[in-house]
């Protein structure tokens, strides 16, 4: 039997002790393709540039090997999971892949953007998941948030959907394949480097925009992406 969890600061804590941030609990549900000892899930990820201090200079970040960022997840979800007796899981490495963004919207009570990710009522879109703990129990002192309204209902300017050099967010959706032509010329170089012009045109929660050596490290790593 794995140990008992530890309470929920106790937790969060430990978790931030590692250079993750605790991304909200949840209670688990059945078809969600986890055994049946997973009770309880706890969301772990970055706020901000929350966890570029340890990434950036962890081994894996400078071994040019790739992937360096699920690598790294890996490690510490991994050593996270066996300290406190929780069973790791990622929203990488499928197919199959785990529901995250389902998770994430029961977690925090969130809710997606016009441009498809996740609005966070404090953290605007500068947050991200790297992995999940699965408890047998649920820690004592967690209690379920309450959804807070998205800042993206009273946005009448909507600058995200404006801003993109080539038109690649609108009504019909995503147009990956446009931004990655676009991010590949030389005209993209202000979003390549600085991040996506679009995502930095969300007036919500400004101050926790990526720096731009984080911000250059994501944008190349989805233009190097394998697609399906």
């Amino acid at each position: 039997m794995p140990p008992e969890a530890p309470d929920y600061p106790a937790l969060c804590a430990e978790v931030r002790r590692a250079g993750l941030e605790p991304r909200g609990g949840l209670l688990a549900e059945a078809g969600e393709g986890l055994s049946a000892e997973a009770v309880w899930l706890l969301l772990l990820g970055a706020v901000g540039g929350s966890l570029w201090p340890a990434f950036a200079t962890a081994p894996e970040a400078q071994d040019g090997a790739p992937d360096p960022l699920d690598r790294w997840s890996r490690r510490v979800v991994e050593g996270l999971a066996a300290r406190l007796g929780a069973r790791a899981l990622y929203p990488f490495g499928g197919p199959p892949y785990r529901p995250f963004l389902r998770w994430a919207r029961r977690a925090e009570g969130l809710s997606p953007s016009p441009l498809g990710m996740l609005m966070h009522p404090r953290h605007g879109l500068w947050h991200a998941y790297r992995g999940a703990l699965a408890f047998a129990a649920v820690p004592a002192g967690w209690e379920a948030e309450a959804p807070l309204p998205s800042p993206c209902r009273s946005c009448a300017a909507r600058p995200c959907l404006s801003t993109c050099p080539v038109g690649a967010f609108s009504a019909a959706g995503y147009d990956v394949a446009a931004c990655r032509r676009h991010l590949a010329r030389p005209e993209g170089a202000d979003c390549l480097t600085g991040g996506c012009r679009a995502r930095r045109a969300c007036p919500q929660a400004p101050e926790l925009r990526y720096a731009a050596e984080q911000a250059e490290f994501h944008m190349r790593a989805f233009l190097g992406a394998r697609t399906p």
